[in-house]
């Protein structure tokens, strides 16, 4: 069987471990508003939002590690990923996160990771890095279509 006949159909969820879980859920909250997910579940223990083909979840951490921000060189998750329908749609997110407690890594700009590659990059309260981007057609998928900058991670 090929990968095109595995039945994958996208990514179900994301869920996030907070350090600071009132400060991350307050942001998140927001975003979760914003992408236009409903919220399903909104407790002491997580915050899950479900849209657009995909959710998104928060989560308490373990005691020993309230307060410690997210490491993206240690094992595990390096960064999610958001696919947007348009590049307006990344413009418009990048505004909006204008006055937010985030950091922004990189406004939005093209990227050599697929053709159209366009994205923001940016860490969520807890450090989390999160890019949001949009690849026009079908990116990768295209015949002859290959990534660029094989040696450019940051």
């Amino acid at each position: 069987m090929s990968g095109l006949d595995s039945g994958l159909n996208g990514v179900a969820h994301v869920i996030l471990t907070a350090g600071d879980f009132a400060r991350s859920t307050a942001f998140w909250r927001q975003m979760i508003a914003y992408l236009g997910l409903k919220v399903v579940l909104d407790s002491e223990h997580m915050l899950y939002g479900v849209g657009g083909r995909t959710a998104i979840g928060i989560r308490t951490g373990s005691p020993e590690n309230a307060g410690r921000k997210f490491d993206q060189g240690a094992p595990g998750l390096h960064h999610a990923c958001f696919r947007m329908r348009d590049r307006e749609s990344i413009d418009r997110v990048t505004a909006w996160l204008a006055d937010k407690d985030v950091t922004i890594i990189h406004a939005p700009e093209p990227g050599p990771w697929a053709p159209g590659y366009y994205s923001v990059l940016f860490e969520d309260p807890d450090g989390i890095r999160i890019e949001f981007n949009h690849v026009p057609g079908v990116g990768l998928l295209e015949d002859g279509a290959q990534i660029g900058a094989v040696d450019s991670f940051e």
